[in-house]
């Protein structure tokens, strides 16, 4: 080997060197940079003095789980069918002295009507058909008979006899 290319060796590490300066002082310049953003976010923090707690609920949120087991059973509440008996009526129809299809229409705008308010629970009184004509009451079948036909209405049946008896049926409204 002689003096030339041990000089061009030379050459090529220097050059490699100083590359490798370069790449290093940028990355360090990088490194400060950020390390002067968080030097700066923790002065503000710090200055702020946020209550830890307080930094932890604004990271993770805040589940009221109070709110949701009260929620839960709630809606297991309503599904019951015992809860759905001992619920009162929140509105009222009666269709006494009416025809079939007069009790129809009637019957149908006032659950329409109940449906909009968002109501859970009616009441339709209908009489026992101690009047009518004939052997079979009119109006209690013409409403069993819409109860089943209507898809807005759900579970029905008879109030105790302090509120009706068989000449009232209470009914769901589906939601």
């Amino acid at each position: 080997m002689d003096f030339g290319e041990i000089l061009e060796q030379w050459d090529a590490q220097q050059k490699e060197q100083k590359i490798k300066k370069k790449t290093h002082a940028a990355g360090a310049e990088k490194m400060s940079e950020k390390q002067k953003s968080y030097e700066l976010q923790m002065k503000a923090d710090s200055e702020r003095k946020i209550n830890p707690m307080e930094l932890w609920l604004r990271r993770y949120g805040v589940m009221d789980k109070d709110a949701a087991a009260d929620e839960y059973e709630y809606r297991t509440k309503i599904e019951s069918r015992e809860y759905l008996r001992t619920l009162k009526p929140e509105d009222v129809v009666d269709l006494h002295g009416l025809t079939r299809e007069q009790a129809w229409q009637k019957l149908d705008s006032f659950v329409s009507a109940c449906k909009i308010r968002g109501l859970r629970k009616i009441l339709i009184i209908h009489g026992k058909g101690n009047h009518s004509h004939g052997t079979d009451p009119v109006l209690g079948e013409m409403v069993r008979s819409f109860i089943e036909a209507d898809r807005r209405l759900g579970s029905s049946g008879h109030p105790d006899r302090n509120h009706g008896g068989t000449g009232a049926t209470w009914v769901i409204i589906r939601r």
